[in-house]
């Protein structure tokens, strides 16, 4: 279905804690060659004392060479995902978390994760500061980092929902300071007939992303 739509990079979600052994063990069986970029998005919410059975579970899939995003208010043990390296990537905060939200947050995040890398949530973000100042700050002070995108929109109860002109817009105000080799994960609900439809908005968002010889 993603392939049909031309479609280089995914990201397997285990945003809940009990998708993840499910993902474990299909990964060995999954056809994914043919994609650029494969990604791992760990789980939003679990129990503390789960931590270590998390990170174990996830490392099995970042060994695969498959990054893992992780949401910075997920973490308890600073030191445990560490370990996790260059192949950990922390995701931006919507405005009801208490950590990640701002270039500044992140940098105190990536103090504690001094190998990791960014994913950088436009949507998050432009919820954070409407005027996506905030954005541009996080681009340009975490420029190095930058590893992989995730783009929609986000409604009034900060769940994703599809591009529109507005966010298509502002996105274009920082697109220019995105690597055009930096991989785009479109986290917008839509049914299979709307995909295609999806990714041009999106492509359209990012028109001006800088091409990888800039």
């Amino acid at each position: 279905m993603l392939l049909a739509a031309g479609v280089e990079a995914v990201e397997l979600s285990a945003l809940r804690l009990s998708e993840l052994p499910g993902l474990v063990a299909a990964a060995p069986d999954l056809d994914l060659e043919r994609f650029r970029h494969v990604s791992v998005h760990a789980p939003s919410k679990y129990p503390r004392d789960e931590e270590p059975r998390i990170l174990s579970l996830l490392a099995s899939l970042a060994d695969r060479g498959w990054p893992v995003v992780v949401h910075p208010d997920a973490v308890f043990d600073y030191d445990a995902w560490r370990a996790l390296g260059s192949r950990l990537l922390v995701e931006n905060m919507d405005k009801r978390k208490p950590v990640g939200r701002s270039a500044a947050e992140l940098r105190q995040v990536f103090e504690r994760l001094p190998e990791a890398g960014l994913c950088l949530d436009l949507a998050h973000a432009r919820q954070f500061d409407p005027t996506m100042v905030e954005a541009y700050r996080i681009l340009r002070l975490h420029a190095a980092r930058l590893r992989q995108i995730h783009i929609s929109d986000v409604g009034s109860s900060s769940k994703h929902t599809r591009l529109t002109f507005g966010p298509i817009h502002d996105f274009l105000d920082v697109a220019r300071w995105i690597p055009e080799w930096v991989p785009v994960i479109v986290e917008s609900p839509v049914a299979e007939g709307q995909i295609a439809s999806e990714i041009e908005r999106a492509r359209a968002a990012l028109a001006d992303a800088l091409p990888l010889s800039a």
